[in-house]
C-alpha cells in the first residue's frame, strides 16, 4: 500500500504562484509514475502533469509553460510549482502514484488539496 498526502493549496490572486507537495509513504520502493490531477466543480478529473521515476515529464496543454512538476526520489516526494495562476486553475488538486508489482499495476490517490485563484 502507498499513502499520499498533499499540502500547499490555498487562495491566491490571479498571476500569483503556489507550490504543491505530495509525500508518499508505505510501499514506495517500486513507484513509477507520479503526478497531479485536478477536478473543478462540476467537471471531470483531468491530468495536470506527470513525471516518471526517470524524470520524464508530461503536461496538460493548459498548464505548459506555467506549471513545473518535479520529483525527489530520495524523499519520495513530488512537487508542482504553479506560476501565473489563472481563475480557471481553481480546483481540487490530487496527487497520484502508480506502482508496478509483478504483472499488477496499482493506482493510488491522495485526499486532495484545494487551490482557489481569485480574479
Amino acid at each position: 500500500q502507498v499513502q499520499l498526502v498533499e499540502s500547499g493549496g490555498g487562495l491566491v490572486q490571479a498571476g500569483g504562484s503556489l507550490r504543491l507537495s505530495c509525500a508518499a509513504s508505505g510501499s514506495v520502493f517500486s513507484l513509477n509514475t507520479m503526478g497531479w490531477y485536478r477536478q473543478a466543480p462540476g467537471k471531470q478529473r483531468e491530468l495536470v502533469a506527470t513525471i516518471t521515476s526517470g524524470g520524464t515529464t508530461n503536461y496538460a496543454d493548459s498548464v505548459k509553460g506555467r506549471f513545473t512538476i518535479s520529483r525527489d526520489n530520495a524523499k519520495n516526494k513530488v512537487y508542482l510549482q504553479m506560476n501565473s495562476l489563472k481563475p480557471e486553475d481553481t480546483a481540487d488538486y490530487y496527487c497520484n502514484a502508480v506502482r508496478f508489482a509483478g504483472h499488477s499495476v496499482y493506482d493510488y490517490w491522495g485526499q486532495g488539496t484545494q487551490v482557489t485563484v481569485s480574479s
